[in-house]
């Protein structure tokens, strides 16, 4: 896709505050009509700027209210070990994010989960249960703020 106009990015700012806002009410806001827009967002999806939307979920109402990073020492880094590894931990339903990383530590994984006896389920039942783990550490998040979308 082109670069992003100023129609682009408003959109795009906009859909980050409410995905749910309609084509109507997008072109209210940006003082055109209903057709031009629709066209954008359409464009915007197609070339996977956009590449879907989400209802967050407030993670204390659902079990989830304790995040704990998880630093992981691999024994093998080639690539199908790390692809593997990869899809294995996305696929436990603690695991919100993988990254694979430089420095100390080869991966990172951001964890999602009720409470420390929880956490513990997760160590000695599932992350344990890898054969390439080397090494773990664990940073518990005692607060935390995010910022929701990008700036354009």
């Amino acid at each position: 896709m082109d670069k992003l106009d100023r129609t682009d990015r408003k959109i795009l700012q906009l859909l980050q505050q409410d995905c749910r806002i309609t084509t109507k009410e997008l072109a209210e806001k940006l003082h055109l009509s209903n057709t031009p827009v629709y066209e954008r967002v359409k464009k915007l999806e197609r070339s996977g700027i956009i590449k879907g939307y989400v209802a967050r979920l407030d993670p204390d109402k659902i079990d989830r209210s304790m995040m704990v990073f998880i630093s992981i020492l691999l024994t093998k880094h080639t690539r199908d070990v790390v692809d593997k590894f990869e899809a294995e931990v996305l696929a436990l339903p603690e695991v919100m994010e993988f990254y694979y990383t430089s420095g100390n530590y080869d991966a990172l994984l951001k964890l999602m989960v009720n409470d420390m006896k929880a956490f513990q389920f997760f160590i000695q039942e599932k992350l344990s249960k890898f054969e390439h783990i080397s090494r773990f550490n664990s940073t518990f998040v005692i607060s935390s703020a995010d910022k929701l979308g990008y700036d354009l």
